[in-house]
Parts: C-alpha cells; structure tokens; sequence
C-alpha cells in the first residue's frame, strides 16, 4: 500500500478544500469526479444534463481531503423550472469553493462552453481541464487551441487528460493541491461522499433508466425513493419512476414488462456493489404531467 493510501493520518498541517466542476453537459464531468474519487459516486450517461444535484464526492491523500461538488451542466437550451433550478446548483457552487476545475472537451469550444465560462469570475482560480483528450487525431492542434482558451480567460493552469487514465487523473490531483488552504479535513478519512445510500439509490436507478432507454426518454424523467429500509446486511427499497406522458411510461415499461425489469435488475446488482449488502428493489412508474415546470413539485422531489 503507497504511503499516501495507508491508514495512519499524516503528520504535521492538512489541507482540506472545496473545488467545483464544471462545464456544460456533456463534457465528462461525472466521469471525472468519480476518477478523482476513486469509486463510483455520481452517474454517467451519455445523455446531457444526467447530473441534477450538487453531488459531494471527497478524497484524502497524504495530508490533504479534496472535496469535489459535481454540478449539473449549465442549461442554455430550455427555460423550464427545472433548468433554472439547475442553473442556481451551478452559480451557488462556483461562488463558494477554493478552486474551479472548468471541463472542455479538448480542442472544442462552442457557445455553451462560452456560456459556463463567463459565470466564473475572473479572480476565482480556475483550472483548464481538457478531458476526452484519447479521442483528439492530431495532438499538435492542441497547442493554437490552448493559447486561444488562453485568451478567453486567466486560466491557473491547463490540464489535458483523459478522466479513463488513472495516471492523468493523479497528476490532476497533484496540480490541484497548492491550490487548498492548510486547514483541518472535514470528514474521516475514508469518507468517499456526503450523500446517503438513500440519494445514491436513487441516482443508480436514474443512471440505468437513462442509459436503457437512450434518446426515446425526454430528460424530463426522475426517480422518488418511496422506501428505503435497513435490515442488517439487507436494504429493502421501492422506486418510483416519474415521467411526463403515458407514452413515455410504455417506453419504460417497454414490450411485456421487459425493460423496466431489466432497469431493476442492473439497478440492484450496481448498487449491491455499492452499498455492500444484498438488495430488494422494487419499481414502479406513475406519470406526472409538467412536474419539470413546477417550482413546488420540484423541491417536494428534493431538488434545491
């Protein structure tokens, strides 16, 4: 076990600090929190704006606890109640961290990017973090590209990498550290995230809804954990899928019950893994018109 992983808490001063990520939907953002957590702690899809909530994933290493906040990607197509709660998440967490991580897709830059971009104030330390740098052909495009985003704003640093690369997700980390104050670590040591088992249920089967139905379920789709009890190394929990249109609960369901088994069964065996402990699921889904424009729906289903 390196040195930096071992149990004994280091001598002498820690660092501890906030940093958020950020970009628009799409660019990898969940990817890269869980790689710089080292476990699974927010979902990925590739379907845009799969991150709804301000997601806390933590590491320690060494003298210093990273504390990442994964925001949803900053809605620029829709002007629903949904987006614009959305778009709060991302301007509350930019204001109050130590460091901003700003994620592109390396060598892209497109109005949405510049949209996320001009909410970071200039004096906040941000980081250029080009990621999906694997499927860039011509590396030496790279270069003009960098001195352009130069321009755009006073970036601290730039980081190519591929988040799939867990010897460029290190270096990351290691480029992030100067940049947190010394001052005692919030949570124990091997804490991986804020969030409970309840959330994280309910965020596993959003991830294999999504993933199952791909471009057939409009993005306004969420899940509401009605049940979520502790038997020892049990935990029995029922799900209610909700969407906005009958036709969008026959997707779901899909062709005699099929694929909303198939949601519950890859749902249970992921978090199974997770949680350390055998799973009963439960799912149901039941439609409610327009909730994604209803200010009182959306805090009643736990959206700040």
């Amino acid at each position: 076990m390196p040195p930096e992983e071992s149990g004994a808490a280091p001598e002498g001063p820690q660092r501890c600090g906030l940093i958020a990520i950020v970009g628009r939907p799409n660019v990898g953002k969940s990817t890269l929190l869980n790689a710089l957590v080292g476990q699974k702690v927010s979902i990925t899809s590739r379907k845009a704006q799969t991150t709804r909530h301000r997601i806390t994933g933590i590491r320690t290493l060494g003298d210093t606890q990273y504390v990442f906040v994964d925001t949803p990607g900053f809605q620029t197509r829709h002007s629903n109640a949904l987006n614009r709660t959305l778009n709060r998440t991302v301007l509350s967490s930019v204001s109050d961290v130590d460091l901003v991580l700003f994620v592109v897709e390396a060598g892209r830059f497109g109005l949405d990017d510049a949209k996320v971009l001009a909410l970071i104030p200039p004096d906040k330390p941000t980081v250029l973090v080009a990621n999906k740098l694997d499927k860039v052909v011509r590396r030496a495009e790279l270069a003009p590209w960098l001195k352009s985003m130069q321009e755009r704003h006073p970036f601290v640093e730039f980081v190519p990498l591929s988040a799939k690369r867990p010897d460029q997700v290190k270096r990351l980390l290691e480029i992030v550290r100067p940049y947190l104050p010394e001052q005692p670590w919030w949570y124990e040591e091997d804490a991986l995230t804020d969030r409970s088992e309840r959330f994280l249920a309910s965020e596993i089967v959003r991830e294999k809804l999504f993933r199952l139905t791909g471009d057939e379920l409009p993005y306004s789709s969420t899940v509401m954990i009605e049940k979520f009890e502790e038997e020892g190394r049990l935990r029995r929990i029922a799900a209610t899928i909700i969407v906005e249109r009958e036709s969008h609960k026959a997707i779901v369901i899909g062709d005699g019950g099929e694929r909303l088994k198939r949601i519950g069964t890859e749902a249970r065996q992921e978090l199974e893994k997770l949680l350390d402990a055998k799973v009963f699921l439960e799912l149901w889904v039941k439609v409610r018109s327009g909730w994604a424009d209803d200010e009182e729906r959306l805090r009643s289903y736990g959206y700040e």
